[in-house]
């Protein structure tokens, strides 16, 4: 048998070992869930440095004794609130449960305000056994409750990590339960209490690794994801280009043997498409590379949620890119769900700063109206990059779809950017000046689009203003026929 004093050190020393090495993983890994680990193990060692007479269960409510309720059940309050800030942390309560962790959020909140206002008012009284008596009446009951809540929503979460903490904390319950009523000699306790937070502990510890390596295979099925990925939209890309060549040549061929207009009229079209088509080859590179790279960053950081989140999103946006570049005329659906994936991801190298908004009139049936592929990608991009990229902060960017009336249906741009003046001056200073050529040739294709109905288009530029005729940022408005 271990003499009960070695006993005790071995105990104070697995604990301090535990807490000075998960503070470590912290600065390596960035996580905070070692943090708060590092921190609650750290507070459980020093709950027994130095000793005291009174006890937390029978003295909470009625000692007066300063050490005992400005430290003592200081230190017990902020484990146990410690406890709950690892345990929701661990598990990515935020992700799978997202009402609960906001829930658990503004408890932690509460207990830590009302710690501090009860430990002032009892400094300032000396009335200290105001502390106890919170802790006893209101921290101890409802912390216990928001436990019970949390085991339950913990239990129907998908992850593996839910078993360690749940078994984990079980142990430790049925050991403390033990201690403190089952037995009364203060050698068992102590021995009992103590088995039960070593297991306990020894479980989170395991928890933590079996989540480090749920987030390397993730970050590694993220990697693989993106190579595939991006190998797949090179090869769709080479064969569009290939088709282009093809097509291109053909269009040569055929504008040399046939001289109706006719004919010339349907090959400046399809030119014109195909001019846009190789516009769009050329740019797809370059925005998927600065895509790709964006959602590095996440993976790098180890933020698996929002790296699998944008992911996904950007896969779904080159699937509708690449298929837009086969069609001449899409629906407004399409086209608008498009338009909201490009600023999702658009939206990344800001920081998700860009508030994006989207509004149409319910009466509308977006999947019958027929429009030219991508045609509102140019004015997004002007308005992000013009427009929204040289301000601060508040940033807004709105698209609003009205019908105006059973010839025309309306499509608004607006953002509060710097305005085009501003814009203008910021260009002019640019080394190295480029000038788009994204706008020309939605005007061509719009164009070619109106010739086959009765009423022809329109685009609008207006300049946006405050009462101080200070620029408050621009609006676009496509005027598209519906006959």
């Amino acid at each position: 048998m271990i003499p009960f004093e070695e006993f005790t050190l071995l105990f104070a020393g697995f604990l301090l070992t535990l807490s000075v090495y998960h503070f470590l993983l912290y600065f390596q890994h960035r996580d905070k869930v070692y943090l708060y680990y590092s921190l609650y193990t750290f507070l459980i060692f020093t709950a027994n440095y130095p000793t005291t007479e009174n006890s937390i269960f029978i003295d909470a409510s009625n000692s007066n004794d300063a050490y005992f309720q400005l430290v003592v059940i200081p230190r017990e309050w902020v484990y146990n609130t410690m406890y709950l800030m690892f345990a929701k942390t661990l598990v990515a309560l935020e992700v799978f449960k997202p009402k609960w962790n906001k829930v658990l959020n503004i408890s932690i909140v509460i207990y830590l305000v009302i710690l501090i206002v009860s430990l002032i008012y009892a400094v300032v009284t000396t009335n200290y056994y105001i502390v106890g008596i919170v802790f006893s009446y209101f921290f101890s009951p409802t912390i216990a409750v928001l436990a019970l809540i949390s085991f339950y929503v913990l239990y129907t979460m998908k992850t593996p990590l839910k078993y360690y903490v749940l078994v984990g904390s079980f142990v430790y319950l049925i050991a403390a339960e033990y201690a403190f009523f089952a037995s009364t000699d203060f050698i068992s306790v102590t021995v009992i209490f103590s088995i039960g937070v070593i297991i306990e502990n020894i479980l989170f510890s395991l928890a933590l690794g079996q989540k480090q390596k749920i987030i390397l295979e993730e970050k590694n099925k993220s990697q693989h994801d993106l190579i595939v990925q991006f190998k797949e939209n090179e090869q769709l890309r080479e064969r569009v280009q290939d088709q282009l060549k093809q097509d291109l040549a053909l269009l040569k061929e055929k504008s040399k043997n046939q001289k109706l207009v006719t004919l010339k009229e349907k090959a400046d079209k399809e030119l014109a498409e195909l001019k846009v088509l190789s516009l769009r080859s050329q740019m797809n590179p370059h925005f998927i590379f600065n895509s790709l790279n964006s959602i590095k960053l996440y993976i790098i950081n180890n933020d698996t949620a929002n790296a699998v989140y944008y992911l996904n999103k950007f896969s779904k946006l080159i699937r509708h890119i690449l298929t837009s570049t086969q069609e001449k005329e899409i629906t407004l659906a399409h086209e608008l769900e498009t338009m909201q994936l490009y600023v999702n991801i658009e939206n990344i190298r800001f920081n998700n700063e860009i508030d994006f908004s989207l509004k149409t009139e319910r009466n509308l049936n977006f999947d019958t109206i027929k429009i030219p592929a991508l045609i509102l990608q140019p004015f997004i991009e002007n308005a992000i990059w013009h427009g929204l990229s040289s301000k601060k902060e508040n940033k807004k960017l709105e698209v609003i779809v009205r019908k105006q009336n059973d010839n025309f249906i309306n499509i608004y741009i607006v953002d509060n950017g710097i305005g085009r003046e501003k814009s203008a001056k910021i260009k002019t200073k640019k080394l190295h000046k480029k000038d788009s050529v994204g706008i020309k040739l939605t005007e061509e294709r719009l164009i070619n689009f109106a010739k086959n109905y009765k009423n022809n288009y329109s685009i609008t530029f207006t300049d946006l203003f405050d009462a101080n005729n200070k620029a408050t940022g621009t609006e676009v408005v496509l005027k598209i026929p519906l006959i």
